[in-house]
């Protein structure tokens, strides 16, 4: 089709001239209301432009039809909507070939079932609008609303002719505020005998437990210390707001109830995790005063003897550690002076004999070891050698840039597994067959570096690719053993719950206290990662606390579903 040689401005009432033209020439009828067609179609089109009234996908669907197609080979026939888009919403188109970096080896990536549509939600609202249907609020109070004067089976007020029957209601949602504790006040009638004296006090109603915190408010209280991360003090001031008062030292109480359900079961998932396959484990800070208290004393006595600092160790570190066990996954937090490798050593002096050795993934400091690494299958974090080089790109931005661009094919090549689901041993081999030559390659570069001396080794370059030389065999293990992680993220993520807590409380008051949170924040967090509800479950561990106690390992998160109290 020729370009036009100028631009052509249109109004509207130069359109409407126009038309009138066409209608008063010589033309057949047929072909003068086309023209008038055409002449207003792009009278609007300008309009719409303009006030972009109009998105990319709506424009096509008009001018060509909904059910165009492009040819083979066209431009179009390369363009496919976002996954997960709708025609409402997509206002552009993304290139097909526009993919992952991996397809530069050449090789396709593995074919994967066809994923299913997502399905749309109930209510009709797209997802990410923030409107939810009323099947989502499941734990709505319902209340039915009858209507004032008819009823089923009366006559229609307005015919008189037919009957009214029932219909499905139809649903208003209405939501309201309330503290997270609520009180209820119950006044007992009281009656005294005028002859005897004898007091006669009214009962409390059926289903009133005895204790003024019911096992629901203290799971509550649970839930929100060590998930939602509110301070005592806080949570303390909102429920004064609302007029019901909660010291948060009577918090503190409660939630050590709940401790005293939980910790067996924690213990037992403990032993389970000990029997895993891969564990994730990594190190963050925490304040403990009661350890920092000892510390103070330490640092005194090593100055009363001439010692500038105290032999004993200072340090308090808390470990999560993120084990899975057969199809599931146990995420268990230790908050103490012991370092991630001592934690995670303490798991594997559990662990039963004849076992397999199990693969463990963390970053290369020296407090993630164990003191006997001939027990485990060490896993290095890829994602950390590479943050050595990303920090690096604004400097060194050609070298860095040689080893950012291989590592990303890496990722890429292990989300292409995981999106075709491969077995271990299959994404063990996909990427022996992808991955293996660039790792290869890249193993080449790094030693071209540093024996033809193009890089001062003890520069910050020079530093980052001896990391990788360094522990290039535990960093490649995805490349000799099946199921062998590239990163330590998931344990970096499970760290979240307590770095939240240690930011809105800042520290433990004493080593007990650390270890509730311990055992409640491993409970919640492996209740998350299940799909389990976390206050059902802490409510059920109360109630059945002898149960728990006789046998937790009917009890882990994993199997309360199944068990005989879940809801």
């Amino acid at each position: 089709m020729k370009q036009p040689v100028e631009n052509v401005t249109l109004s509207s009432e130069e359109g409407e001239r126009l038309i009138a033209h066409v209608h008063q020439s010589n033309l057949p009828a047929a072909v003068a209301s086309r023209l008038e067609q055409i002449i207003r179609t792009c009278l609007w089109l300008v309009f719409a432009l303009q006030e972009t009234k109009i998105t990319v996908r709506r424009l096509r669907s008009l001018l060509f039809g909904k059910s165009l197609k492009p040819s083979p080979g066209s431009a179009a026939s390369s363009e496919s909507r976002p996954e997960g888009g709708d025609e409402s919403s997509a206002d552009t188109v993304v290139p097909a070939d526009a993919d992952d970096g991996a397809r530069t080896s050449g090789e396709p990536p593995p074919q994967s079932s066809q994923s299913p549509e997502r399905a749309k939600p109930k209510g009709g609202h797209r997802p990410g609008t923030g409107r939810l249907g009323a099947d989502a609020y499941v734990g709505a109070e319902r209340v039915e609303c009858h209507h004032e004067s008819l009823a089923a089976g009366q006559r229609c007020p307005v015919c008189g002719q037919g009957t009214l029957y029932d219909l499905p209601p139809g649903v208003e949602m209405r939501i309201d505020g309330h503290a997270l504790l609520r009180a209820m006040r119950y006044e007992l009638q009281k009656l005294r005998c005028s002859a005897c004296g004898q007091i006669f006090t009214a009962g409390l109603p059926a289903g009133v437990g005895e204790e003024k915190y019911s096992a629901q408010a203290r799971a509550v209280l649970a839930v929100s210390r060590y998930y939602l991360g509110v301070p005592g003090y806080r949570l303390q001031g909102y429920q004064a707001m609302l007029g019901v008062p909660v010291p948060d030292a009577t918090q503190w109480d409660q939630i050590e109830q709940v401790g005293d359900c939980a910790y067996k079961v924690f213990a037992q998932m403990e032993h389970e995790a000990a029997q895993g396959e891969l564990i994730f484990h990594d190190d963050t800070a925490v304040r403990i005063l009661a350890l920092m208290q000892a510390n103070r004393a330490l640092v005194a006595a090593a100055q009363a003897h001439g010692l500038s600092t105290p032999q004993d160790r200072t340090g308090m570190h808390t470990t999560a550690l993120v084990v899975q066990v057969g199809e599931h996954t146990a995420i268990l937090y230790y908050s103490s002076r012991r370092h991630a490798g001592e934690n995670l050593q303490g798991l594997l002096e559990k662990r039963e004999a004849g076992l397999a050795k199990p693969l463990a993934m963390s970053d290369a400091l020296a407090s993630n070891a164990v003191a006997d690494e001939s027990r485990l299958s060490r896993c290095h974090c890829l994602a950390h050698g590479r943050r050595k080089f990303s920090d690096l790109a604004d400097v060194f931005p050609q070298e860095c840039q040689v080893v950012l661009a291989v590592v990303k094919q890496i990722f890429d090549h292990d989300e292409q597994a995981r999106d075709a689901q491969l077995s271990p041993s299959e994404r063990l081999a996909y990427h022996q067959r992808l991955s293996g030559p660039l790792m290869e390659g890249l193993h080449t570069w790094l030693a071209q570096q540093v024996d033809d001396r193009l890089v001062e080794p003890n520069s910050s370059l020079g530093k980052a690719i001896a990391y990788l030389q360094s522990h290039w065999d535990t960093l490649t293990q995805f490349l000799h053993c099946e199921g062998a992680p590239l990163d330590n993220n998931l344990a970096e993520r499970a760290w979240k719950l307590f770095i939240r807590q240690r930011k809105n409380s800042l520290f433990f008051q004493s080593e007990h206290g650390a270890y509730i949170a311990s055992v409640l924040t491993s409970l919640i967090a492996t209740c998350l990662y299940a799909g389990v509800n976390a206050v059902e479950y802490l409510v059920a561990l109360q109630e059945h606390r002898a149960e728990v106690c006789a046998d937790p390992a009917a009890w882990l998160p994993w199997a309360y579903a199944s068990s005989r109290a879940s809801p």
